[in-house]
């Protein structure tokens, strides 16, 4: 496998450490209704960490669809492979700064991870 898909894999759990962060020692937390009013009940670090869980989740079709038609178009995969490390470094510290509640810092990182999944799309259709 792939260092690419090594990634898709990693992305696809980073979602769950921010929910994980978020839920951890919440209190009147119902895991018999586990999304009842949660982003009502997060506040702070943790309705942070629930906002980037969504944005987690949001990010990975886009990011999973670049490897998977790099790898079928059989783009350069030093280069695929170098910006999906690119994509879940940039997840790493986006996750970071939300939790940090710092937005400019967040979006500029957000925007890295983003211009590496379009640039996935563009060494893959060379």
């Amino acid at each position: 496998m792939t260092i690419a898909l090594w990634c898709v894999f990693a992305a696809g759990l980073l979602p769950y450490l921010a929910t994980t962060t978020a839920k951890a020692g919440l209190k009147n937390y119902d895991n018999n209704e586990p999304r009842a009013g949660i982003d009502q009940k997060l506040q702070g670090y943790r309705g942070r960490a629930y906002a980037a869980q969504l944005n987690g989740f949001e990010a990975f079709p886009f990011f999973a669809a670049a490897v998977i038609i790099a790898h079928m178009l059989r783009g350069p995969q030093h280069l695929v492979d170098i910006l999906a490390l690119v994509f879940i470094a940039s997840r790493i510290v986006y996750l970071l700064f939300y939790l940090a509640a710092k937005g400019t810092f967040r979006s500029l990182v957000w925007t890295v991870g983003f211009a590496a999944v379009i640039a996935i799309f563009i060494v893959a259709a060379q």
